[in-house]
């Protein structure tokens, strides 16, 4: 049994992590769905095969139908369990060096750990975003 000062981190073995997946479609709009992966095991998946899994859920989940447009590209580390969060609601601009560009790289390699949260999205549009990061409502 944990103790009452366990972090959520060390609650779940990494074999079987959970991780929050933003899905983006569009910055400015701030258009995004979470996607909750359960029993992740971050020692042996690599960057591809959850970019593969998110895709495959995108297909298949009926609330995703709008996002099956996107060519989705590119996975970010958005925050760890307990770490500070971006002011940004959708991507962290800062950090660059979280982009994880190594698809055969495991994401326990890339530091994830149970409870980290990502964003995936179109590399491109990120891009242009961040050059000009203004927010619409219209």
């Amino acid at each position: 049994m944990a103790s009452p000062t366990s972090l959520v981190t060390e609650l779940r073995p990494v074999t079987s992590a959970v991780l929050t997946v933003r899905i983006i479609k569009n910055f400015p709009f701030r258009t995004a769905k979470n996607l909750v992966l359960r029993d992740v095991d971050l020692t042996t998946t690599t960057v591809g095969q959850l970019m593969d899994r998110c895709r495959d859920a995108i297909k298949s989940q009926v609330g995703f139908k709008h996002y099956r447009t996107v060519a989705l590209d590119t996975i970010k580390k958005y925050t760890v369990a307990h770490g500070h969060k971006s002011q940004n609601l959708i991507i962290n601009l800062d950090n660059d060096e979280w982009i994880l560009s190594d698809l055969d790289q495991t994401l326990a390699d890339a530091g994830c750990e149970n409870e980290t949260e990502l964003s995936f999205f179109n590399r491109q549009a990120y891009d242009e975003f961040k050059a000009h990061p203004e927010t619409r409502w219209d």
